[in-house]
């Protein structure tokens, strides 16, 4: 793992720079699809920059609400930049209510606006693996395959990586869109959930972290398969429309 990237005397968070590059690289390429999606780039920059100022906002504040009790010795922790001070479900809740009413407020297409985030979201998937991998985060079951990763004394699965590239196989299967035959608004969004959420039931299974349901069903595998079943009905509901 390397947690720390050291540049001269500069001393730089490796798991934070991951994710910053990759939501720099998707918040390019989710640009350079808008117009093939018929949506306007500014308001995609716009709607993309709200949602992650408001998201890394309700990140803190929701961290703040569970664990007050980090910040009562020194209550400038509230401003620190440490993304382990981050609480995700309560950052991404934020970022979906902003991002909803600020497409609402421009009157953006939804579909189309999803259609057009994907790279975004794809870039995202694959800093968050990235980022994971840098700090041990997300790290896999021990085991003896000859590209086995080591992590405080075992060998394990690089659950990281896998993730990683089942991320980038997935962006270059659905970027970029073509121009010639554009499919039905929201049918390439829906593709990419439903392309995430088979792999990640997949390789859920090489976890070492997963959160267990009577200590044998992985909760994170239960909810890949209700959204992996959903986009497929969602799917075909709009493909037998076209």
């Amino acid at each position: 793992m390397f947690p720390i990237i050291q540049i001269g005397p500069i001393a730089l968070q490796a798991p934070g720079l991951m994710l910053l590059i990759s939501l720099w690289i998707g918040i390019t390429l989710a640009e350079k699809s808008a117009k093939a999606y018929k949506v306007s780039t500014e308001k995609l920059s716009n709607l993309i920059l709200i949602a992650l100022v408001t998201g890394v906002i309700g990140a803190r504040i929701a961290y703040i609400a569970r664990f007050p009790q980090a910040f009562t010795s020194n209550p400038l922790n509230m401003l620190s930049l440490n993304p382990g001070l981050l609480d995700v479900t309560g950052g991404i809740a934020a970022a979906i209510i902003s991002a909803m009413i600020y497409g609402q407020k421009k009157e953006m297409k939804l579909w189309n606006t999803l259609d057009a985030l994907v790279p975004f979201f794809g870039m995202l998937a694959i800093g968050f693996a990235t980022s994971n991998l840098s700090s041990g985060n997300a790290f896999g079951m021990e085991t003896s395959v000859p590209w086995a990763i080591e992590l405080w004394g075992m060998n394990k699965h690089p659950s990281q990586v896998y993730t990683m590239l089942a991320a980038l196989v997935t962006l270059n299967l659905l970027w970029p869109p073509k121009r010639d035959a554009q499919p039905q608004a929201g049918i390439t969004f829906l593709t990419f959930i439903a392309f995430t959420a088979g792999y990640t039931l997949f390789l859920e299974a090489f976890r070492g972290d997963s959160t267990l349901i009577f200590n044998e069903i992985r909760s994170t595998q239960i909810v890949a398969l209700i959204l992996l079943a959903g986009t497929l009905w969602m799917l075909e509901k709009k493909l037998s429309r076209a």
